[in-house]
Protein backbone atom coordinates (compact mmCIF):
# COMPACT_ATOMS: atom_id res chain seq x y z
CA UNK A 1 0.00 0.00 0.00
CA UNK A 2 1.66 3.43 -1.06
CA UNK A 3 2.29 5.93 1.81
CA UNK A 4 -0.19 8.78 1.33
CA UNK A 5 1.68 12.37 1.64
CA UNK A 6 0.21 14.81 4.18
CA UNK A 7 0.82 18.67 2.41
CA UNK A 8 -0.15 21.05 5.09
CA UNK A 9 -0.86 24.97 3.48
CA UNK A 10 0.46 27.78 5.62
CA UNK A 11 -1.62 29.98 3.91
CA UNK A 12 -4.75 28.20 5.18
CA UNK A 13 -4.20 28.70 8.79
CA UNK A 14 -5.45 31.59 10.72
CA UNK A 15 -3.12 34.14 12.01
CA UNK A 16 -1.27 33.49 15.32
CA UNK A 17 -3.33 34.66 18.33
CA UNK A 18 -0.24 37.40 18.94
CA UNK A 19 -0.43 38.67 15.31
CA UNK A 20 -4.15 39.16 16.15
CA UNK A 21 -3.90 40.63 19.57
CA UNK A 22 -1.33 43.28 18.09
CA UNK A 23 -3.94 44.18 15.67
CA UNK A 24 -6.62 44.80 18.35
CA UNK A 25 -4.08 47.13 20.79
CA UNK A 26 -3.08 49.06 17.70
CA UNK A 27 -7.20 49.75 16.96
CA UNK A 28 -7.34 50.40 20.32
CA UNK A 29 -4.50 52.57 20.70
CA UNK A 30 -5.36 54.96 17.28
CA UNK A 31 -9.14 55.75 19.03
CA UNK A 32 -7.88 56.15 22.50
CA UNK A 33 -5.53 58.53 20.53
CA UNK A 34 -8.18 60.45 18.65
CA UNK A 35 -10.18 60.62 22.19
CA UNK A 36 -7.00 62.85 23.31
CA UNK A 37 -6.78 64.72 20.87
CA UNK A 38 -10.99 65.14 21.48
CA UNK A 39 -10.16 66.19 25.17
CA UNK A 40 -7.53 68.64 24.08
CA UNK A 41 -9.83 70.34 22.02
CA UNK A 42 -12.52 70.53 24.53
CA UNK A 43 -9.99 73.52 26.07
CA UNK A 44 -9.18 75.06 22.72
CA UNK A 45 -12.98 75.14 20.77
CA UNK A 46 -15.83 77.12 21.34
CA UNK A 47 -19.16 76.78 19.53
CA UNK A 48 -21.28 73.74 18.13
CA UNK A 49 -17.45 72.65 17.31
CA UNK A 50 -17.31 71.73 21.05
CA UNK A 51 -20.42 69.90 21.34
CA UNK A 52 -18.74 67.64 18.39
CA UNK A 53 -15.36 67.30 20.15
CA UNK A 54 -16.86 66.22 23.30
CA UNK A 55 -18.95 63.32 21.97
CA UNK A 56 -16.03 61.97 20.55
CA UNK A 57 -14.30 62.44 23.63
CA UNK A 58 -16.99 60.66 25.32
CA UNK A 59 -18.57 57.90 22.60
CA UNK A 60 -15.10 56.77 21.74
CA UNK A 61 -13.75 54.41 24.45
CA UNK A 62 -17.16 52.61 23.96
CA UNK A 63 -16.65 52.15 20.15
CA UNK A 64 -12.63 51.55 20.81
CA UNK A 65 -13.28 48.76 23.17
CA UNK A 66 -16.07 46.86 21.15
CA UNK A 67 -14.15 46.99 17.97
CA UNK A 68 -10.98 45.71 19.47
CA UNK A 69 -12.77 42.67 21.44
CA UNK A 70 -14.56 42.07 18.08
CA UNK A 71 -11.42 41.42 15.94
CA UNK A 72 -12.53 42.96 12.96
CA UNK A 73 -10.82 40.39 10.80
CA UNK A 74 -11.46 36.76 9.87
CA UNK A 75 -10.21 34.04 10.64
CA UNK A 76 -8.42 31.37 8.06
CA UNK A 77 -9.99 28.43 7.09
CA UNK A 78 -8.25 25.25 8.90
CA UNK A 79 -8.09 22.50 7.17
CA UNK A 80 -9.02 18.92 8.12
CA UNK A 81 -6.26 17.23 9.72
CA UNK A 82 -3.96 14.87 7.94
CA UNK A 83 -6.15 15.11 4.91
CA UNK A 84 -9.43 13.10 5.92
CA UNK A 85 -11.42 12.49 2.98
CA UNK A 86 -14.99 11.38 3.59
CA UNK A 87 -16.02 8.08 1.61
CA UNK A 88 -19.92 7.16 0.34
CA UNK A 89 -20.60 4.07 0.59
CA UNK A 90 -21.38 2.24 -2.67
CA UNK A 91 -25.33 1.86 -3.08
CA UNK A 92 -26.17 -2.28 -2.99
CA UNK A 93 -28.39 -2.92 -6.58
CA UNK A 94 -31.44 -2.86 -6.17
CA UNK A 95 -33.40 -6.65 -5.80
CA UNK A 96 -34.23 -7.85 -9.50
CA UNK A 97 -32.02 -5.77 -11.57
CA UNK A 98 -29.91 -6.69 -14.70
CA UNK A 99 -26.69 -6.85 -12.52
Amino acid sequence: MAKQTVISSVTSLPKSPTDARRGRMRNYLIAMGIRLICIALCFVVTGWWLAVVAVGAIVLPYFAVVLANVGGEQAGIVERPGSIVPVARPVPPAPGSAE
